[in-house]
């Protein structure tokens, strides 16, 4: 179905595609190499980290980010880690596939991510061990919330930053800044995009080391010289084998320096790209009625991926859809405000139930705030939305 308002619509225009073509042009190597490590460090310095990774996708970097936490110690087998219920599939399940014991809770009131008062009541009656803190379409948890809380109960922290790439928290410093290792994505309609990919930031260089290991078989190719030496104090090499030492079981989560150059040039327009979608989510905010609630702001700077609109009711939230579909404005209900209710995680832990996570669940819905739309575009949006019956 066309829509005359999708939900998505790429960042990678028409120029970046010429940029793109000249570059093709001089035949370059496409698989990952030094420009891969150029979009690494750009992106890096970008968000504010020491060290970024670039991998095939958000859901990889979710999944390579909670291994290496486990390769690293920081995380046993069967250790109990804080899980949001308003999230994405693979901020979860990474943690069901490597043994870990997810522990779900409620969503905050106001932001939709973490209920940090329950986390903290938990963690005061069970050992938690760590947490991951998802940053709900592009606006941020509260950055006070996660270093007090990371402080008090010496939790190890990921921060799922996928769908609020450009989000900065109150004091101005980008999120993906406050937790051991930070996650986004670049897939296609997402704030950047490199057609598909994604990115793991930490300024740890041990959790570093592992993961540049881990994102390409787990072998010592990808390895600093300095690296390598302080490995041979603990690890056994044949040196014969030159670099392909396989010191850790991995994975192949290499992206290509092809997405790698898109994605060089997605950080020049980045801050103009953000903007736009800052501004028209907060042209939604504020010009609809009061029929309608969303994420509180709290001094943050969101920059949605889509806005969350939250109906009156379960039945209104039908009666929009079904107006807003015969209008030609692309949405979607906000089915991940519970992960909890979905079979993925129903059918191993029971049905969440949580009282914010089902208000999301049943009564929130999702529309563009890509940048090219226009303040008209908006009106036109909202003033279907509002003619809707309750």
């Amino acid at each position: 179905m066309n829509f005359k308002y999708p939900l998505a619509n790429s960042p990678i225009d028409k120029e970046d595609i010429d940029y793109l073509i000249q570059w093709l042009k001089t035949n370059p190597r496409l698989t990952m190499g030094a420009i891969t490590q150029d979009f690494e460090k750009k992106w890096a310095d970008f968000i504010g980290t020491t060290k970024a990774i670039f991998v095939n996708s958000g859901s990889s970097a979710n999944l390579l980010m909670v291994y290496c936490a486990i390769a690293n110690g920081n995380l046993l087998v069967g250790d109990k880690v804080i899980v949001p219920s308003c999230g994405w599939v693979t901020s979860v399940s990474p943690l069901i596939q490597f043994g870990l014991e997810p522990v779900m809770v409620d969503a905050d009131k106001d932001d939709y991510g973490v209920n940090f008062e329950e986390v903290d009541k938990i963690c005061e009656d069970s050992h938690i061990k760590g947490i991951i803190i998802v940053h709900p379409l592009g606006v941020p948890v509260n950055k006070e919330k996660i270093l007090r809380l990371k402080a008090k109960h010496k939790l190890f922290v990921m921060e799922d930053c996928c769908a609020s790439v450009g989000a900065k928290f109150g004091d101005g410093k980008n999120i993906g800044t406050v937790g051991d290792m930070s996650s986004y994505s670049f897939y296609f309609g997402h704030q950047l995009s490199t057609i598909e990919g994604g990115m793991i930031n930490t300024s740890n260089l041990l959790l570093y080391d592992k993961l540049l290991a881990l994102r390409s078989h787990g072998w010592t190719k990808d390895l600093s010289s300095d690296s390598i030496n302080d490995l041979k104090k603990s690890v056994k090499f044949d040196l014969e084998n030159g670099p392909f030492n396989f010191i850790y079981p991995g994975f192949n989560f290499r992206s290509t320096d092809l997405q790698a150059y898109i994605g060089l040039r997605q950080i020049d327009k980045a801050d103009e790209v953000f903007k736009g979608r800052n501004k028209n989510h907060m042209f939604y905010v504020n010009n609809m009625s009061d029929k309608f609630s969303f994420q509180k702001i709290n001094n943050c700077w969101p920059v949605s991926l889509h806005i969350g609109i939250m109906a009156s009711s379960h039945d209104h939230r039908k009666n929009i859809i079904k107006e807003l579909n015969k209008n030609g404005i692309e949405n979607r209900v906000w089915s991940h405000g519970n992960l909890g209710r979905h079979y993925f995680w129903s059918s191993r832990y029971g049905e969440f139930q949580g009282k914010v996570a089902n208000n999301i669940y049943e009564r929130c819905f999702i529309l563009p705030t890509y940048p090219e739309l226009r303040v008209s575009d908006i009106e036109n949006i909202i003033n279907v939305c509002e003619k809707a019956s309750f």
